[in-house]
């Protein structure tokens, strides 16, 4: 397994966990950070043991508290387009995933690590996570694709005012926006995430994956996300596991799914 000077990896009965660990910095997103999350996710898509993943930071008081702000202080116009660009690429690649990717929050998801967590499928945050986009406070907005995903998620108005505020929500306020998924005591965050993942991983991998396309695909104004949805169906009933999984249903038995 690589190597990273940012990032900690383990691989468990298929579930890689990322961890971010920069505790020093609160996990802040360097630049070296984002491309060593960039080459991870890779391992997701590319590594046949892997079955998920999830994605944390180090210690318990930040998930990433943001973006490392030593080097956006630095940006120009020019090399700020391409800052925000390679960041929504990589975040991007793990909403695309067909894996499930899970953000599990422990502590402060600011900015940057807000945007993170958003781009993950799942959230489960720890009861003392606060989540927040503050960006308009260093005079600058969201970059990472948090303008969109946060409305996605919470709709216009609240995103607006989120947004515009800069303001730090608790982890119950974000779990009834919609935000996050579930909020558990910190010390169980990382059980819930696993547990989550278990009760994916047992089901058909072909169809999982083609779940994330068709979801996607709701909030993509420029695909018909009811014709994704009627190939993917297509394409899950011309498979093994579709066989696989009648039968064991008729046959009243568990069934062994295989991913083809």
């Amino acid at each position: 397994m690589t190597t990273y000077e940012n990032l900690l990896l383990t691989l468990d009965n298929g579930i890689l966990t990322i961890t971010i660990n920069r505790a020093a910095k609160l996990n802040a997103l360097s630049i070296e950070t984002v491309t060593e999350i960039r080459s991870a996710v890779q391992q997701v898509y590319d590594d046949a043991a892997v079955k998920g993943a999830i994605i944390t930071g180090t210690g318990p008081k930040a998930f990433v508290a943001g973006a490392d702000i030593s080097e956006i202080a630095e940006l120009s116009e020019v090399t700020a387009r391409s800052f925000a660009e390679r960041g929504q690429e990589v975040f991007s690649m793990i909403e695309r995933c067909n894996k499930p990717i899970i953000a599990a929050v422990n502590g402060f998801a600011l900015g940057g690590g807000c945007e993170l967590a958003m781009a993950c499928h799942i959230r489960v945050a720890s009861d003392n996570a606060r989540i927040g986009l503050p960006e308009v406070s260093l005079g600058i907005l969201p970059g990472y694709g948090g303008t969109q995903r946060l409305t996605q998620l919470v709709g216009k108005g609240k995103a607006m005012e989120l947004i515009m505020t800069g303001d730090m929500i608790p982890a119950e306020e974000a779990k009834a926006l919609g935000l996050v998924n579930h909020v558990v005591p910190q010390e169980d965050l990382m059980a819930k995430c696993v547990q989550i993942m278990e009760k994916i991983m047992i089901k058909a991998p072909l169809a999982v994956g083609l779940v994330i396309d068709c979801i996607n695909a709701a909030l993509n104004k420029d695909e018909n996300g009811y014709q994704t949805e009627a190939n993917a169906f297509a394409r899950c009933c011309a498979s093994e596991d579709f066989v696989e999984g009648t039968n064991a249903f008729l046959e009243k038995r568990t069934p062994n799914f295989t991913g083809k």
